[in-house]
């Protein structure tokens, strides 16, 4: 790159798939010095964070997304927008030193539109769960398409294991920089309070945040829940859109000697914080999970947690910022609530590690450098 020159990044997430981090990355590399561009489209579920220092265009699907939530033709449409809009925005990327895509809409046909940029290096970050051991055809396709990036981003060291062991994907080409905490949750232009039920609750509260999926273990919780001790007075809070039948859950709750209440709804940005800082504890004891959105929450808010000791929780945790417990084991867990719920030091510990964390390594200022650092050992901007 020339002296004094500013690299110019193109960062790509068509279907606004993941608002905020592509939100926040992007102002992170800005305040590095990049100048930068977000290419997406628009976000039809709420506010999104505002551009701070980089720019944003919505190049993509403009006539689906003008469509009215849940109209019928919202997908032929963007169907048919496709291939166009990946061309346009292809030729519109002629200038950037390096284009980082976040997501692909049609994997199985984007890599063939992504086309070649010699000297200006392509970067793919991996947000999604890779198929699972056993699906060879379904990991064969995920190899090809990444064989066509440059360098290959994931977020945790299981997920680069991951690649290496079941993709096949040479390991030189997989780069670890963590997620950032979704930290823009902290500093909402507006946030509303908790419902009053919720409110005039005194005791210490145990939060599960997030879709309410089978996999995320909220049947062991329930299971621990009925097993601390309940002179505590704590109660259980499980919030976030069902995913999965919920009668069993309820019925587990009612097992319980002490209130289990369910927000079994989407919460929008707002109501989040108030939640986050009401918990003492956020117990997320998944059975499996290669990152979560709701962790980085978490750890943007200094919570003391409790997780699953399975993919990147298992990083957090060896990293002191949460407790591990192993997935499925209610009684590990019980014994892990009833210390945290018991011990305000402890849960006070655990939030100053979460804090820590995320003013280090885990923050978007550290993963900024960490990604230029990247684009630099590409060659990104010395064409």
């Amino acid at each position: 790159m020339p002296p004094n020159s500013t690299l110019g990044v193109s960062l790509l997430d068509p279907s606004a798939q993941t608002p905020p981090y592509d939100h926040l990355l992007a102002a992170a590399l800005a305040r590095a010095g990049a100048d930068v561009e977000l290419i997406t489209s628009r976000f039809l579920y709420g506010p999104v964070p505002a551009p701070d220092g980089y720019a944003t265009s919505e190049s993509f699907y403009r006539r689906s997304t003008a469509l009215r939530r849940g109209s019928r033709l919202r997908l032929p449409v963007k169907v048919l927008e496709h291939g166009g809009d990946m061309l346009r925005v292809r030729s519109s990327l002629a200038d950037a030193d390096v284009a980082h895509w976040q997501w692909l809409t049609l994997p199985r046909v984007d890599g063939a539109l992504l086309g070649r940029r010699p000297g200006r290096p392509r970067v793919f970050t991996l947000h999604p769960p890779l198929p699972r051991p056993g699906e060879a055809r379904a990991l064969r396709r995920q190899r090809r398409l990444l064989e066509r990036f440059d360098a290959v981003v994931v977020h945790t060291r299981a997920g680069a294991n991951r690649l290496a062991a079941d993709v096949g994907l040479d390991p030189a080409a997989v780069h670890v920089i963590p997620h950032g905490p979704l930290d823009y949750l902290t500093t909402l232009p507006r946030e509303d309070p908790l419902p009053p039920e919720l409110a005039a609750v005194e005791g210490p509260v145990i939060l599960f945040f997030g879709l309410l999926r089978p996999y995320k273990g909220i049947d062991t919780l329930l299971e621990a829940f009925a097993r601390i001790d309940r002179s505590a007075g704590a109660e259980l809070w499980i919030a976030g859109m069902p995913r999965m039948p919920l009668a069993p859950l309820r019925e587990l709750a009612d097992r319980a000697p002490a209130t289990v209440r369910f927000l079994p709804r989407f919460i929008p940005d707002p109501e989040i914080p108030a939640l986050m800082r009401r918990a003492d504890v956020l117990a997320l004891p998944y059975r499996e999970i290669e990152q979560s959105g709701v962790l980085h929450a978490g750890l943007a808010f200094g919570m003391a947690m409790v997780l699953g000791d399975v993919g990147g929780f298992s990083e957090v945790g060896a990293r002191g910022a949460a407790r591990l417990v192993p997935p499925g084991d209610a009684d590990c867990l019980a014994a892990a609530l009833d210390d945290l719920i018991s011990n305000p030091d402890r849960r006070a510990a655990l939030s100053a590690a979460a804090s820590e964390a995320v003013e280090g390594e885990f923050g978007w200022d550290a993963i900024a450098v960490r990604t230029l650092a990247l684009y630099d050992r590409l060659g990104a901007g010395r064409r």
